[in-house]
């Protein structure tokens, strides 16, 4: 059986109605990046960024995976798949796929401040003044600007060994994550699904120039011509 690893960006939600940070109306017009996904943001204000990911958790819990989310499930049949994503939202998982790296932390999740201690909150707000088990402060359970990405290496290994490598919905301009693709092998096939994407992006890519859910379904005919 044949591995497939879905590098999943921003764009693979946009269609289910979440906020992307980059594109026009996104978070990023709406607010300072740094103040509200870096680890001097949550340092300088914590409470700023405590509504800011209680706000994203109460859009989330109104929101429903879509087409393209249930299409990379449903590969599981004739794959095995891997979803690496950059995402910080539950739709992949509620869509079924069941090998799900996130890099960027999941929303759904607190910790205290050093990260050992890690809980289920689904879709709550974290309250003014809450604490961790430990009397740190419970954070969002998320990897901001500034802090590392423990996962990175590895996502690196199931990248290294993937036999198709598919990149959706993401710009490959957030590092280190953008050069996971790096590690792919060699003369393997490599799909790239965006709308406003480029073949000259990355040498030897094959280009399905749609949005995820119609992307999908062609990266269905053509995985199964391979």
């Amino acid at each position: 059986m044949k591995h497939i690893v879905f590098l999943t960006g921003a764009g693979m939600s946009a269609e289910s109605g979440i906020s992307t940070f980059r594109d026009n109306g996104g978070l990023w017009e709406q607010y300072d990046v740094m103040e509200v996904a870096s680890i001097d943001g949550w340092h300088k204000n914590p409470s700023l960024v405590q509504e800011f990911y209680n706000e994203r958790r109460k859009q989330l819990e109104k929101t429903e995976p879509n087409e393209g989310h249930k299409l990379i499930a449903e590969l599981e049949k004739e794959f095995k798949v891997t979803v690496i994503t950059q995402n910080v939202d539950d739709l992949h998982e509620r869509a079924k796929s069941s090998h799900i790296i996130h890099l960027h932390g999941e929303l759904t999740k607190a910790c205290n401040e050093n990260k050992t201690e890690v809980i289920d909150i689904g879709y709550r707000s974290i309250e003014a003044g809450e604490k961790a088990k430990d009397g740190s402060k419970l954070r969002p359970f998320i990897v901001w600007f500034g802090e590392d990405v423990p996962l990175m290496e590895k996502a690196a290994n199931l990248t290294a060994n993937a036999d198709i490598v598919v990149i959706i919905g993401t710009s490959m301009q957030v590092y280190p994550a953008a050069g996971l693709v790096n590690y792919a092998k060699k003369n393997i096939p490599l799909f790239l699904i965006d709308p406003n994407g480029t073949d000259k992006c990355l040498p030897g890519v094959k280009l399905i120039k749609e949005k995820a859910s119609i992307g999908i379904k062609i990266l269905k005919e053509r995985l199964f011509a391979l």
